[in-house]
């Protein structure tokens, strides 16, 4: 069921650091072994013994993870093969874009167990559908399936099989400038954050310095010429 203990975590972080760094990989897409599950959640045996200090530090390296997919420069996408609770509903959260499997359910229910999402679900969870979906999910627990996630917009689309959709949005961004990629995601995660003058002061210089681009002067040359761009980065 793809269920994270530490050593699991510890290797998605690394292997999420890696991709991050990784400039020959344009895009990033997230998805678990098998077709039960894409995270079924965190290794509730191996929290239930833990302490104060030590939940902490569980918690910060979910939350790695997490900020790994939210903000390395390169588009992420998951594909949710499955269930997707707990944890796993944060990782998904935590990607720019999600497709689900007609099979999959996804919820918060960690109010069951006595705690709360601590990997980032209160805030993106609200960010992504709205306080009052949020506040429904995460108060009640409840578990919804992949037809309702994307009515709430959890999700952005229903595909089966869910690898191929995101493999193939995944080659149209890679087609895309990753310059402008980066400085669109950039963009738009401040846009509910931070003063809204100064996200669109931000936006402007964004814009303008990309005129600067090797990128941008082939997007428009070819543009004009009516042929496909071919973007390197620069």
């Amino acid at each position: 069921m793809n269920a994270l203990d530490r050593p699991t975590l510890e290797e998605l972080c690394d292997r999420l650091d890696e991709l991050a760094a990784d400039e020959s990989a344009h895009v990033v897409v997230l998805t678990g072994a098998g077709e039960k599950a894409f995270v079924a959640g965190a290794d509730i045996k191996y929290m239930s013994g833990l302490h104060i200090a030590e939940a902490e530090d569980w918690g910060a390296l979910g939350h790695h993870a997490a900020r790994s997919l939210e903000t390395m420069r390169k588009p992420t996408i998951a594909a949710i093969n499955g269930f997707a609770l707990g944890g796993g509903c944060e990782l998904a959260l935590a990607c720019d874009l999600r497709y689900a499997a007609s099979s999959a359910k996804l919820g918060q229910p960690e109010i069951n167990l006595g705690i709360i999402p601590g990997w980032g679900g209160t805030q993106r969870l609200a960010r992504v559908c709205g306080l009052g979906v949020a506040k429904d999910l995460i108060l009640t627990g409840r578990v919804v399936d992949a037809e309702e996630a994307a009515q709430i917009g959890l999700v952005n689309g229903v595909h089966d099989p869910v690898l191929d959709k995101a493999l193939e949005v995944a080659k149209l961004l890679a087609s895309k400038s990753p310059l402008a990629l980066a400085a669109a995601k950039e963009a738009v995660n401040h846009a509910l954050q931070g003063e809204h003058p100064k996200n669109l002061e931000a936006e402007s210089d964004r814009f303008g310095g990309l005129f600067g681009t090797e990128d941008a002067h082939e997007g428009m040359t070819a543009f004009a010429e009516k042929r496909d761009p071919r973007f390197v980065g620069r």
